[in-house]
């Protein structure tokens, strides 16, 4: 070997050392190993492309709790709907709260960025990155859950209390500010053609907003969006699309000494079963008014998951499903895993938890189903792994559910 060649050679190992030294440096490594990791996730998506979301595997017996029409659209029957309560005093045209500090979300932190905003409001000063090492302390942990943000205030920040419903309204939007309680909401955005896991990505993705003012005269709400930049405004109709595929869930936080009037404000919906049988009423009319609604039938597939009607909610999930869902529906909601597991539909659980991993394979929820899928087919290796990777991910809120099912294998 000729000097130079050994001269160029002894060059390129040093330069390979000093990248991975740099590369340990927290700051290097948070700017580049989400960039990395996209890189593979892409190329491996043009050779083996994901595809959309499967459908529902053949089911010989229905559910005896379900009716169904003649063109087999499912029909669930519910309880009586909830009487509401006393109507409450006009809102104001217009209303707003003074705007925090704007924080710019480092990658798949939306979540704990938003929530940062939101603390400030109320004299807390962390910051996102407290937040996110204590309830997502890996970086690729692409989701965080309303319970997590929920378990983050009332344990790291005692002094407030937060709590979020679902099935929402404008109203209910404008009433919180117009009480000064700011509220976050869980809604879609359309991701950068850049971040796109392959060439066939819808580049639909969840996303969390802080809300701070409304205006009724120009129809639309001020939003602190953690993605796209400070005091943004979204129109009310354009709100309400995007807020649909969520189940219209809403957050607020508010000092527990003012929880009675939180509980005035939000009504019937201050009872955590109230408000899901509102919702589960309201989710019902919406797949019957819009039968061709994923979401809507996704939304009643949840709020009956709230019940525990799993049966029923197979159905109105398997109906999401063939009318088509985005493919990255199961990074952020897991009812279906719930409902297939308990009505004893494993090879729906397996498919389904298998196209969510795909997906996201830094998902918690994802491995710890998927675990407990294999654990129903018999491979018991297989859960045990499924169930250390879900520990591993995050460990500080989710390493308790991945131990008891890990006592379920030798």
């Amino acid at each position: 070997m000729s000097t130079r060649v050994r001269n160029i050679l002894v060059g390129l190992a040093g330069l390979l050392l000093l990248a991975v030294l740099l590369y340990q440096i927290p700051y290097v490594n948070s700017r580049l190993s989400w960039r990395i990791e996209k890189f593979f996730i892409y190329t491996r998506n043009v050779i083996d492309p994901i595809g959309p979301v499967p459908t529902a595997l053949p089911v010989t017996v229905q559910p005896a709790t379900a009716t169904f029409t003649a063109t087999s659209t499912p029909v669930v029957e519910l309880t009586p709907s909830i009487t509401p309560t006393a109507t409450l005093p006009p809102l104001p045209p217009q209303a707003s709260i003074a705007s925090p500090p704007f924080e710019k979300q480092t990658p798949n932190n939306c979540g704990p960025a938003v929530l940062s905003m939101a603390l400030h409001i109320y004299g807390w000063e962390g910051s996102q990155a407290d937040i996110a090492s204590f309830i997502k302390p890996v970086l690729q942990d692409r989701n965080v859950n309303p319970e997590e943000l929920r378990y983050y205030v009332r344990t790291q920040a005692g002094w407030l209390n937060l709590e979020y419903r679902v099935g929402g309204s404008l109203d209910t939007l404008k009433r919180l500010i117009a009480a000064n309680y700011p509220v976050i909401i869980e809604s879609v955005t359309s991701l950068d053609p850049n971040d796109a896991l392959g060439p066939n990505d819808d580049l639909w993705a969840a996303h969390y907003l802080l809300l701070t003012a409304y205006d009724d005269a120009a129809q639309e709400f001020t939003i602190q969006d953690s993605y796209h930049g400070a005091d943004l405004k979204i129109s009310y109709a354009k709100l309400l699309e995007d807020w649909h595929a969520f189940n219209n869930m809403y957050m607020v936080i508010y000092f527990p000494q003012y929880e009675e009037e939180v509980k005035t404000l939000l009504a019937s919906n201050w009872d955590p079963g109230l408000n899901r049988q509102i919702a589960l009423d309201a989710s019902q009319a919406a797949t019957v008014e819009t039968p061709s609604d994923a979401y809507a039938w996704f939304n009643l597939g949840s709020n009956l998951v709230y019940f525990d009607r799993y049966e029923e909610a197979t159905i109105a999930y398997d109906k999401a499903r063939e009318l088509g869902l985005p493919l990255r529906m199961f990074r952020y909601q897991f009812g279906p895993f719930l409902a297939y597991f308990h009505s004893n539909r494993n090879e729906d659980l397996l498919v389904l938890t298998k196209y969510a991993l795909g997906v996201t394979d830094m998902s918690e929820e994802g491995w710890l189903w998927y675990g407990y899928a294999l654990y129903r087919s018999g491979d018991n290796a297989g859960a045990r792994k499924a169930w250390e990777k879900a520990a591993s991910i995050n460990p500080n809120f989710f390493e308790d559910q991945a131990n008891q099912a890990l006592q379920l294998v030798p």
